[in-house]
């Protein structure tokens, strides 16, 4: 089924999305806070700026739009006799993850993230970029001794929200009760004058 928009009205659509506060990060935040989980926003210490750093439990919250970091989508390779070229396939019987040499593919998409019909490879090769560049930063944050928790927008629709923020405090609270048997990798972060880069929200 083709796109519905043109290029360039698809191309204004996605400019429009805001990348800080949005709606979703802002759902997380309020909860935590009227919940008395203290914060700081986009920490530049650490890498990929979290959207949310608890530092009392070790911890980095990241909440992804399941468009741009691809939630639940398929990497598929085009076939190996086809024009454009084949993907590799590892001996575990994986193909090669599409955006890395070795062949051209796709992402298919899933009930939470589609993908555009039109410049369809572009929009595949920023998505995939964004997955791997989550993972890098999840590994680092990990070397560090910090948690990640990632939190999708699709789970902060009003029928799963309580559930899913519930979850989300729990699994602080179980983070913060572990950190007293084992302690996570020392590592000592330079604050700013400024301990934290949020003021008290009002709960929704």
């Amino acid at each position: 089924m083709p796109d519905k928009l043109t290029e360039e009205q698809r191309h204004r659509v996605m400019a429009a999305i805001r990348a800080k506060n949005t709606k979703p990060e802002i759902i997380v935040r309020k909860y935590l806070w009227a919940c008395g989980f203290r914060y700081r926003l986009n920490h530049p210490r650490l890498p990929g700026k979290p959207d949310i750093v608890l530092r009392k439990y070790r911890t980095c919250v990241f909440v992804n739009g399941c468009f741009w970091h691809g939630h639940n989508t398929t990497p598929t390779q085009t076939p190996s006799n086809s024009p454009t070229g084949g993907g590799q396939i590892h001996p575990d019987g994986n193909p090669t993850p599409v955006g890395r040499s070795g062949g051209v593919g796709v992402l298919e998409s899933s009930e939470c993230c589609k993908i555009p019909k039109t410049n369809t490879e572009f929009w595949t090769k920023k998505i995939t970029r964004n997955q791997e560049r989550d993972a890098e930063v999840q590994r680092k944050l990990a070397d560090m001794g910090w948690n990640s928790i990632t939190i999708w927008e699709c789970e902060l629709k009003p029928a799963v929200r309580e559930k899913t923020l519930a979850s989300l405090a729990f699994t602080l609270n179980r983070i913060f009760l572990n950190s007293f048997k084992k302690k996570p990798k020392p590592y000592e972060m330079q604050e700013e004058e400024t301990e934290f880069a949020m003021v008290a929200e009002a709960t929704p």
